[in-house]
Order: structure tokens, then sequence, then C-alpha cells
């Protein structure tokens, strides 16, 4: 079949939202579909048509940012163009332009599915507070054209304040992860390019710097696991420079240099450098703060490496843990919780590791895209039956889940 995926930012953006789709259109384009890629020209210098790893990426100017979202003004005559082209279109939020998308699809009769990334929670003030009530009017205008939701997990499902009025539309696939097995020698030439020989024990943090990430809360627990362990290092992956988080960055940047002795930058790495990230931490951490943070794709990805996370315990992020059995959850933005539970996991390390074969089965990208494609299949084929949707065939957060969640 011939599926149109819709998103505001697509690779090389680093996000999980990215990611997640990026590894979901190769795994659907593997599998011997059509896929092309709807998305933003966030940056200038981007090609505005490209294939990338199997899959059509089509890229929309962009005339103006408010906030983390984009006006594209010329989007809704591509999606004039590309929607009758295709067979299904998958819609992935936050997306500003998803209303619009979703009335195209049943207008034009293609099955379309909503795939709720996370909550858009912005900064606290007047234009913020009507650019929220204008987001979440159009995600509701988005699920009432849509014929399915797809959430992580039923967890978050029933928490989200978007996909929680809609709990007899949702379907709940698992997230798509993949990361190589890092070898010894690799693994041994990767602490001594980054002179982490004698660095014991290393902390993972593997985020773009955002004020959701909450990345101060970290920081402000390192004093308690330097105490027991004087030579810990904070070891960071992912891009500093994260769109609109200048504030976040100013704000953060005199805790990052009190502790500039036991924080190392990496920056943006490969998925085979990043394998190599995970394999030299003795511990993962994600100390998010908000809904925008719906399941932590990174404590997989650590989990692959033989790495336990520490994370926060909000819905939805507090599953990984519970899915693998590989870390602990703390309640977010508490910095003494946080601290005595990397201790915890650091000290009582072979506690917490698992197997990797059965996590790497549970989340491969081929196994999501095999639901979504089922899911696809059975909407076309209702749509062709001359059915949009049938109240009868209610799954996901109403008791069926797909790829081995359970309930918080």
């Amino acid at each position: 079949m011939k599926i149109l995926v819709a998103l505001t930012y697509y690779r090389p953006h680093v996000s999980g939202l990215t990611i997640y789709v990026e590894r979901l259109c190769r795994a659907l384009a593997a599998r011997g579909h059509g896929v092309t890629v709807l998305t933003a020209q966030y940056d200038g210098k981007l090609p505005r048509e490209e294939h990338l790893h199997g899959v059509d990426v089509v890229r929309v100017p962009v005339a103006a940012r408010i906030s983390k979202g984009v006006v594209m003004p010329t989007i809704g005559w591509m999606a004039n163009k590309l929607v009758p082209a295709h067979d299904v279109l998958s819609l992935h939020l936050p997306q500003l332009d998803a209303a619009g998308l979703a009335v195209r699809g049943r207008l034009w009769k293609k099955p379309t599915t909503l795939t709720y990334h996370s909550d858009l929670i912005l900064p606290p003030s007047l234009i913020n507070a009507v650019a929220d009530t204008a987001v979440m009017s159009i995600n509701h205008i988005a699920a009432s054209f849509s014929d399915r939701l797809i959430a992580y997990t039923d967890d978050f499902a029933r928490h989200s304040r978007f996909l929680s009025k809609h709990l007899n539309q949702v379907d709940v696939i698992a997230p798509p992860v993949e990361m190589p097995e890092p070898g010894e020698a690799a693994l041994a030439a990767f602490r001594a390019q980054h002179g982490l020989a004698t660095r014991r024990p290393i902390i993972g943090l593997a985020v773009r710097l955002a004020a959701e990430k909450g990345v101060e809360h970290l920081f402000e627990a390192l004093p308690a696991v330097l105490e027991r362990y004087p030579e810990a290092l904070i070891l960071h992956a992912g891009p500093r420079e994260a769109i609109g988080e200048a504030e976040y960055l100013r704000k953060i940047e005199p805790l990052v240099e009190r502790y500039r002795a036991h924080y190392l930058h990496l920056g943006t790495l490969s998925p085979e450098q990043m394998a190599l990230f995970f394999g030299v931490c003795d511990v993962h951490v994600l100390p998010s703060v908000n809904s925008t943070e719906t399941f932590g794709l990174v404590q997989i990805e650590a989990a692959l490496c033989g790495t336990p996370s520490v994370a926060s315990a909000l819905p939805g992020v507090r599953m990984p843990s519970r899915m693998t059995g590989m870390g602990l959850t703390v309640p977010p933005g508490d910095s003494r919780a946080l601290g005595e539970a990397l201790l915890e996991v650091i000290t009582h390390r072979p506690k917490y590791v698992r197997p990797r074969a059965p996590i790497a089965a549970q989340f491969s990208p081929d196994t999501t895209a095999a639901h979504y494609e089922a899911l696809f299949e059975r909407l076309m084929k209702r749509l062709a039956s001359g059915v949009r949707r049938q109240k009868g065939d209610e799954r996901g957060a109403k008791g069926e889940t797909q790829g081995g969640d359970v309930e918080a």
C-alpha cells in the first residue's frame, strides 16, 4: 500500500518523535510499502524533496514560527496533491496542520490514523494560553476526522488530557526501538577516545537540552552520588542547542559550570555511537518533568545495551522499566529521590539487568510496523465495506494492547 506520513519535524531533526517516525517509515518501506513523509523544511538548507532509506521525504517551506510550531502556507496545496495519491494517511501529533490533513483524509476517503506522541506544554503566558487552547481544538478536530488514534501505552492514554477524551478510538502500539549491540573492543576504544577508562560510575544522559527534560534535577542529585562515588561522571549525548530552548539553556548553565569536572557533553551521535554511549554507562537517567514525555524511547535503547535506567514516574514514562524490568522510577522533579535511586542502581546493578533478546523482539521496528500494517489493512477493508467506524470493534485503551503493554 501507499502510506502518507505527516509530522512537523523529520530527520535530521533529533527528538524522540522524529526517531520514532523514521524507524516506523523505514520498517514499513522494508515490508514493501511505498512511504512518503510530508514535513516542514525547518532548515532552509534542507532539500525540498529527497529519498532517505527507502522513504520519500517532501518538505514544505516555513514562513514563520510559533514557539516550537511552524507556519507553512503551502502545506494545504501539497496535501491536496499527495493525499489522493496514497491509500492511507498517518498523522503524528503535536502538529498544527493535523486538522486540515485529517479533513482531507475524510474527503478523499482515505483511512486516517493519528499517533499522539505527547502533550504540548507551553510556558505560562496569555499568548501561550490562547495557543494551547487553539492546539487542543485542532487536536480534537483531527481526532473527529481520524479513524483510529494510536498511543504508546494504555497508561499514558488514560492520563493524557487529550487521549483520555477519545479512549474508544485508541489502539495501543509499542514504539519502535532499535540499537546495535556494542562489542567489547569497540567499547574499550570508545572509553579510551573520551577518557572514560578511570571514571566510575558513568551516568548516561541522552536528551536534548529542553525544559521538559528536567536536566537540572540530575545536577541537583549529583552531590549525593559524588559523596559515595567521587569520580562519578554525567556523560551527555544529544544536541545542546534545541529549538526554542535558549532561555532554558541560560537557566541551567550555572549548574553545568558548577559540575564541569563531572560533566562531559559528546554532542549528537550516530546510532552506532549511541550503542557505545549506552554500553559504557553504568546507569542511564531520564529526569523528565511533564507530559511532553510520554514514554522515553532512550530507556529501551539503554536496556538493549545492557544498561538500566532511572526515570521520572510520569504516565507512560514509568512503563519501560515495568515492561523490561531494567530500572527504577522516581517522582518527577524530586532530586533527592533521583539521587537515591541512582545510588541503588549503581550499587546493585546486576539486579536491574535483563537478557537482551526478549526486549529486542518486543520493541523491534518490524513488530511496530506490522501492527500499523494490520491496522491500516483493517481500516481499508472496513472502508471498502462502507463502514467508517464500528462501535463493536474497540481496541487499545478499551482493553486490547499490542506490544506487551500492561496496566498502570
